[in-house]
């Protein structure tokens, strides 16, 4: 038996997760959302400190890998992603950023009307329960709580009389008027605990809404349409292969590796492409899987005796053991830690407009992603990243099979002058960690001594540059741009019935970690989706 409902949403990541929630409000109004994953809510979900155990493995993560970048010595990047109710929010670091006022009035310019930063701060603040701040840019009673960290690490304030000694402003808050700045980030979190958009957004209604069907281990292979219409969705759970039809309209919300990935599988995409895959085109629409942006990342590594770090030598587990004691009874301490505890924003020349760098300042020796074994290293880490870079990468298939994983080419220095900018924020990062303040706490340079100039900057940065993780733009928004995927609305060009709601729609990316910012579009999605429909 086919189910059918108004809505199927294709992906229960931040996107889906609020477009499901939101178009669901209306009982008369039937959603199914559809995840591969699992339902995100076990213990490795909800404790913060246990993301190592996630991004640097399969644990509920798709751990995609590049093909070799050209720009890094043609090594092999490794691109982690949720797979759980929840997508990547259920993890990520738990950063709250929105980006730049200018990254969305930069969208509008582009001609996507509703695109910007007064357009879109309304559904930032809808979408949030903030326990600190309020006023003109942040919201109360929103399903996402939003707070300051409870790990109690005192390494904090040796992080903000380091950036006070290297004369960088201090901000406490980074999605307010001004961006600029060093700070202790805000993190998703609830009384010490993950607060993934599936908890914020799905998890309570679950059972509570009948109108609302989830349904976990599903993993999408392929769009149904008549015509040119999406009416429908095929899913496979384990060997057996279902079918899933919509009333009204599909959203897909797979985010921006495998939302172009299954339009692609279903014929939407370079009608030439597709057909040497032997997949026959529904839509030419060539812009599928191409614009793909994403902000490269170095790590700067560092060891210390100070005590305020985990790793895997006696004293380090031993903080690690009386954490997870510390977790228990109260919910504080480091494994409610997001590790990425402390970073800003920073201009890496003194003429430009806005910050065009981000650190991510770490409370243990992060290499690899955590892949390699740095934690029997006890210190700290300091990622810096390009938050605007010119290169533009692609999502493509290597076969029509739908279980197989994409091929994803983000391009890394694909355009000469990141690297030049990233050598720039080499140097603006290191003066941070020299100030006097984060040297006494140092004892060894692990990846850096030495590299004074310029040329041995670029040469350990194509050595280790990777993903911070924050892949959009593979369907970019557009009017009038033959590379455009959807319209303002976020309907799909040339179709009808079918929408997408996730990172992949981002024309361009935005200054800054990229959960929030993802909400945001699910958010607005579900009232573009349900204004249409009052008025059809």
């Amino acid at each position: 038996m086919v189910q059918t409902f108004d809505y199927v949403v294709v992906g229960g990541g931040s996107g889906g997760c609020a477009v499901a929630s939101r178009l669901s409000e209306d009982p008369a109004t039937s959603v199914a959302l559809l995840e591969a994953g699992g339902k995100g809510d076990n213990w490795v979900v909800t404790t913060p400190g246990a993301l190592i155990l996630m991004v640097s493995g399969k644990v509920n993560n798709w751990a995609f890998e590049t093909v070799p970048q050209a720009g890094l010595n043609n090594r092999i990047g490794y691109q982690p992603r949720g797979k759980a109710l929840g997508g990547s929010s259920a993890i990520n670091a738990m950063v709250y950023i929105r980006g730049h006022r200018s990254d969305y009035d930069h969208w509008a310019a582009l001609g996507n009307t509703g695109w910007s930063y007064d357009d879109v701060l309304p559904y930032f603040k809808r979408s949030e329960d903030n326990s600190e701040f309020d006023g003109d840019y942040h919201g109360r009673g929103g399903p996402l709580s939003v707070t300051r960290l409870q790990s109690d690490n005192p390494v904090q304030e040796i992080f903000l009389q380091a950036a006070r000694e290297a004369q960088f402003r201090v901000r406490d808050d980074f999605n307010g008027a001004e961006q600029e700045g060093l700070g202790i980030y805000q993190v998703t979190q609830k009384n010490g605990e993950r607060w993934s958009a599936a908890r914020g957004y799905i998890h309570p209604f679950m059972t509570t809404r009948p109108n609302l069907k989830v349904e976990t281990g599903a993993y999408a292979t392929g769009l149904i349409f008549e015509g040119r219409r999406a009416v429908g969705v095929k899913y496979r759970r384990g060997n057996d292969v279902f079918e899933i039809r919509a009333r009204r309209e599909v959203v897909l919300a797979l985010g921006a590796f495998q939302t172009p990935q299954l339009l692609m599988l279903s014929g939407v995409g370079d009608a030439e492409a597709l057909g040497k895959l032997g997949i026959a085109s529904v839509h030419h629409l060539p812009g599928v899987g191409k614009n793909l942006q994403d902000h490269p990342d170095f790590v700067f590594g560092f060891t210390s005796d100070a005590p305020y770090f985990a790793g895997l030598s006696f004293p380090g587990i031993g903080r690690i053991l009386k954490g997870i004691v510390q977790y228990r009874r109260r919910r504080r301490g480091p494994m409610t830690s997001n590790v990425a505890e402390c970073g800003g924003f920073l201009k890496s020349r003194p003429d430009l407009e806005v910050p065009d760098m981000q650190l991510h300042f770490c409370t243990g020796m992060i290499d690899d992603h955590g892949r390699k074994p740095a934690w029997n290293r006890v210190g700290y880490s300091c990622h810096v990243c390009l938050l605007r870079p010119r290169s533009r990468g692609s999502v493509w298939l290597h076969d029509a099979d739908p279980m197989r994983a994409p091929a994803i080419d983000p391009n890394f220095f694909g355009d000469p002058a990141d690297l030049e900018d990233m050598v720039a924020g080499f140097k603006e990062t290191r003066r941070l960690l020299e100030a006097p303040a984060l040297k006494a706490i140092t004892t060894s340079d692990v990846f850096t001594a030495g590299v004074d100039s310029d040329e041995a900057i670029r040469d350990v940065l194509r050595r280790h540059v990777d993903t911070v993780y924050h892949p959009v733009g593979t369907c970019k928004m557009g009017t009038g741009d033959p590379m455009a995927v959807v319209d303002p609305s976020l309907k799909v060009h040339g179709l009808d019935g079918l929408r997408i709601a996730d990172a992949s729609i981002m024309p361009t990316l935005i200054g800054g970690n990229t959960n929030a910012p993802t909400i945001m579009i699910g958010e607005k999605a579900a009232d573009i989706i349900k204004a249409d429909a009052r008025s059809a």
